[in-house]
């Protein structure tokens, strides 16, 4: 392997900064932020159309749960996110829950393997992990509700880059915001 190589697929031998759950945020900002982007999600493409294919909730689940690097509290997570948005939205109750437990708990898997505080990392797996939602969405859709659902992977390729070109700058000030709240060492 080469030095890139290894330092981009490192994560126990780099100082990598990892976040706990509840010990460096504030516990309100961990509940204000994904209602933000929950409340986000719902009302701003209703007088902003070309702002739909933000998915803010899902940005969010990403980045805490490559941060916390916690399965279990990313998955947790990514459940009360998924259901927040099942319930102030439209959607059947569960679907987003589901699809965001799912995207935590995996979010936090990769950054055990991977060095997440790279941009390119976060790029890749943003675009990754939205292409992802977006897809077992239409498959539970599709199996478990038996509606009709239509499936555009072109269209959601391109709104998969949309939403890792506004990640990168999103993790770039939620990681400006924990590090206000941390500790000085």
């Amino acid at each position: 392997m080469t030095d890139t190589s290894e330092h981009i697929l490192s994560s126990g031998r780099r100082r990598s900064r990892v976040i706990r759950p509840g010990s460096i945020q504030p516990f309100l900002a961990i509940l204000i932020l994904p209602l933000l982007g929950v409340l986000y999600q719902i009302y701003v493409p209703n007088f902003f159309e070309q702002l739909g294919y933000l998915e803010l909730p899902l940005l969010i689940v990403v980045y805490y749960s490559l941060a916390w690097r916690s399965q279990i509290a990313a998955l947790f997570f990514g459940a009360a996110v998924g259901l927040m948005q099942d319930a102030l939205s439209h959607h059947y109750v569960g679907l987003f829950g589901i699809t965001k437990t799912l995207v935590g708990y995996f979010a936090a898997s990769m950054s055990l393997r991977f060095d997440v505080d790279n941009a390119a990392i976060r790029f890749i797996l943003s675009f990754f992990f939205f292409v992802f939602h977006q897809f077992f969405y239409w498959i539970m859709v599709r199996a478990l509700l038996g509606l009709g659902m239509a499936f555009e992977p072109a269209q959601m390729f391109i709104q998969a880059g949309l939403n890792a070109l506004v990640a990168i700058p999103l993790f770039i000030v939620l990681d400006k915001l924990n590090n206000r709240w941390s500790p000085r060492l």
